[in-house]
């Protein structure tokens, strides 16, 4: 019986062209992927920085798991809560501008694990329409109810609001979001925030480390509660929650997710201590990424591709699943690595390429893309005719 119906599942996936098989990677060496015998340059990346393949952060997380050991063997609330790891902690959250912080193993842990512990039956959220995926799990596992408004519409977001204005509500979001690429309009916020007084969890998995002052995000003015990852700008794993004080306690007590999970280890820790030195030193690279992301943009309209992204993160609309897998296999024959975001991850027939641009590449690169793309998609275009 269940076999029939994975069967079936993967069969309408493939005849749907939304069937995922992930590439085998032999290795990553800074901006290029080995897969086969090929050497291909990375426009699916969210290295931003480059700092997963830094030769300095790599000896300073392999002298961390060469001082600790390799696991925390136990659950934070058991036998993981190391103080090297509290000690972190505290850093991020003064960096960061919190009163507290706490880790988490992975960014989609974090986020299922805050909004399902804090939220209840009786509570209000209102939520981005394009929020990831993590944070909508968690609002079906909290039990409140919840509204989407749509993309980056302060406006219906405003409507939402004075509807609801005698239930306790809290308002989800992201400051650079995922698949677009745009910003959150954060003086449009911050003007219903002190009008309505909500509670904001603002995920900025993609700006921390990348946009800001020394890579600290843009939205710490109207976020009572700020989810990063290590995944992205900060080039290692896991994920870190900035909150209030007296949240992680509660987060001790009542978060699943973290109450039932091993603990990341000691080592971990003290190499995200690490990774705050580097965020620092951080600036040269955060203004080559913003020029190169500009123009890689600049470039992309001018050869007439329709393209949305504010920053490091481009969409470029292509629309049909079967098209737009067509055209990334064409880039991967002439060495170029970019893959198409297909439903769910985008609405139906809503296919893009979503790019990830980092200070590793450069105007030669992005030069390649350009020219690569447009005439891949030429011949999609001529073939189609």
């Amino acid at each position: 019986m269940f076999a029939e119906r994975i069967k079936n599942r993967l069969l309408n996936q493939h005849n749907a062209d939304l069937y995922r098989k992930p590439v085998e990677i032999n290795k990553k060496q800074e901006k290029y992927l080995f897969i086969g015998n090929k050497k291909v340059l990375n426009f699916a990346s969210n290295d931003y920085l480059g700092l997963s393949v830094s030769e300095k952060l790599r000896q300073k997380v392999s002298l961390n798991f060469l001082k600790y050991s390799t696991s925390s063997s136990s659950s934070r609330l058991v036998a993981g809560n190391y103080s090297v790891i509290n000690q972190a902690e505290k850093e991020y959250a003064r960096f960061f501008g919190y009163e507290d912080a706490l880790f988490f193993p992975s960014g989609y842990q974090a986020n299922i694990g805050i909004v399902s512990a804090l939220f209840e039956k009786g509570d209000l959220l209102i939520f981005d329409k394009h929020m990831h995926a993590s944070s909508v799990k968690g609002m079906l596992l909290s039990g409140a109810d919840f509204h989407g408004y749509n993309h980056n519409s302060m406006s219906h977001l405003c409507r939402w609001l004075e509807k609801f204005t005698k239930k306790k509500t809290a308002v989800l979001t992201e400051s650079l979001f995922s698949m677009d690429g745009d910003f959150l309009d954060v003086q449009g916020f911050k003007a219903l925030k002190e009008r309505f007084n909500f509670f904001s969890i603002v995920d900025e998995a993609h700006a921390f480390g990348a946009i800001g002052e020394n890579g600290r995000g843009i939205a710490r003015d109207v976020a009572d509660i700020g989810v990063g990852t290590f995944g992205k700008a900060l080039g290692l794993f896991g994920a870190f929650v900035l909150m209030p004080a007296d949240f992680k306690e509660y987060f001790f007590n009542f978060s699943s997710p973290l109450i039932y999970t091993t603990s990341l280890p000691e080592a971990h820790a003290a190499s995200a201590i690490n990774i705050l030195e580097f965020l620092s030193q951080c600036e040269k690279q955060r203004k080559h990424l913003s020029r190169i992301s500009s123009l890689t943009k600049e470039k992309l309209v001018y050869e007439g591709f329709c393209v949305k992204g504010d920053a490091h993160i481009l969409a470029v609309e292509i629309g049909d699943e079967s098209r737009a897998l067509e055209i990334s296999r064409k880039l991967l024959e002439e060495d170029i690595f970019v893959l198409p975001a297909r439903y769910p991850t985008v609405p139906l027939h809503k296919a893009i390429f979503r790019i990830g641009m980092t200070a590793l590449h450069t105007e030669e690169d992005v030069g390649r893309l350009v020219s690569t793309l447009k005439e891949a998609d030429g011949k999609i275009e001529t073939a189609d005719r």
